[in-house]
């Protein structure tokens, strides 16, 4: 495999990956199959290693000096079909002072067993950790970047306007996705990779530690599908898998949809959104929940069968699916600042925010999220309520919308209106 590609598509967490590279021995790169792990660790690597190829994992398990001893950054691509890769690697950066050496990949954490079981050593001070996601519109090249949420927190986004999206083209972004491999397919075949994905999930990548029940696991991806952007409890994805009869298969059915859902986590199926519970004056009444969400809307999309077409004409639910595409890209902006993602909800009132961003000095803003321009009036009114219940109050508060070509600081409330399609860190 070539090591430098023409082709390579730049990804906002290379400049993490090389400052990273930079202070640590070694980087461990984490996320979904398909994302780009393998192609963007090639970029900043100088040999590669590929355990998922049976002769180099054959080598590797008889020894594994025979595959730690290329050339440096040495990629090892998959390192969890070898867990014992972790503390070798580990130990080959205690013997040397030079920074960089490896960079390792995976597509599914393991499991708490193999964790006890095969790695002695959490890799502190030694592996920087990185999460990796799908492409961002931004990355894309399906965001113009005219509105930067750097320049909003620093008020200096100037009013403008942005190129026009139509409703079939932001529908066709959502069932798309943010996969590499699938920005240039033509409209018509978009929505074959991400259900080619969930099919290889249910038939092969859930059976990895034991065997599951394909059609539970069908029924609730299908479930979540349905939750999508929400908060929903265990509750009520139970009832949408199956009806229990008695209190034992309540019971039994409980642990199955742990079990579900924390394999799901660690293929990185799915990622969910934590909740704000900082400067609001009533934090008793701050709901704990998280939002519920899969790494990328093309793959909830994927598991209800939805096409262009079905999405508008269902505006509820191409709302959600939208929020989704959204939080998407707010999460990989937000971690390219060194912030983190969250919502925010008050149980008792109703008062709420879509997204909250908090940045690394402790500042954070509030996001609304808008499928159409008619309801900026609505998110106007709920982001002033949060803000006038607030303690501390947030830097800025913005309004993205999908449909629309707008980017402006609304004059009387101080809200930037923002279209998704213009977005960048």
């Amino acid at each position: 495999m070539p090591l430098r590609k023409e082709e390579y598509i730049n990804r906002l967490v290379d400049k993490k990956i090389e400052e990273y590279l930079s202070v640590f021995g070694a980087v461990s790169i984490e996320g979904p199959k398909w994302c780009g792990k393998t192609w963007t660790s090639l970029n900043h690597a100088n040999s590669v290693v590929l355990l998922d190829e049976e002769e180099i994992k054959e080598k590797a398990k008889l020894s594994l000096d025979l595959i730690l001893n290329e050339k440096r950054p040495e990629l090892i691509d998959e390192w969890n079909l070898i867990p014992e890769v972790w503390d070798a690697v580990r130990r080959k950066c205690d013997e040397t002072t030079q920074k960089g050496n490896y960079i390792l990949t995976c597509s599914t954490k393991l499991t708490d067993e193999e964790q006890k079981e095969k790695i002695h050593h959490s890799g502190a001070g030694r592996i920087g950790k990185i999460e990796m996601h799908t492409m961002s519109l931004y990355e894309s090249g399906d965001s113009t970047g005219k509105a930067s949420i750097q320049d909003m927190l620093n008020n200096n986004l100037e009013n403008t306007l942005n190129e026009k999206i139509t409703l079939d083209k932001l529908a066709n972004l959502i069932i798309r996705g943010g996969w590499p491999s699938n920005i240039k397919t033509p409209e018509d075949k978009i929505g074959i990779i991400p259900k080619s994905y969930i099919e290889a999930i249910i038939e092969k990548d859930i059976h990895d530690d034991k065997k599951r029940d394909k059609s539970k696991m069908t029924m609730l991806l299908k479930s979540l599908a349905r939750n999508e952007s929400t908060i929903a409890s265990k509750n009520t994805l139970l009832k949408d898998i199956e009806q229990c009869e008695n209190e034992r298969e309540i019971i039994e059915s409980r642990i199955t949809i742990d079990d579900y859902l924390d394999v799901l986590n660690r293929l990185h199926i799915t990622e969910n959104q934590n909740a704000y519970n900082e400067n609001y004056r009533s934090p008793a009444r701050i709901g704990k929940s998280s939002k519920r969400h899969f790494t990328d809307p093309s793959l909830a999309c994927a598991c209800l069968d939805l096409t262009k077409d079905k999405l508008i004409n269902d505006l509820k639910t191409f709302g959600f699916m939208f929020e989704a595409l959204v939080e998407r890209d707010l999460r990989i902006y937000m971690e390219y600042l060194g912030g983190k993602l969250y919502h925010f909800r008050d149980n008792v009132s109703g008062i709420e925010a879509d997204s909250i961003l908090e940045f690394n000095d402790g500042e954070y803003a509030a996001i609304e999220i808008k499928l159409g321009y008619h309801e900026v009036e609505n998110a106007k009114k709920s982001l002033l309520n949060l803000y006038n219940n607030m303690i501390k109050k947030p830097r800025f508060m913005c309004i993205i919308v999908g449909y629309t070509d707008v980017i402006a600081k609304d004059p009387k409330t101080g809200i930037y209106i923002v279209p998704i399609t213009a977005l960048k860190p």
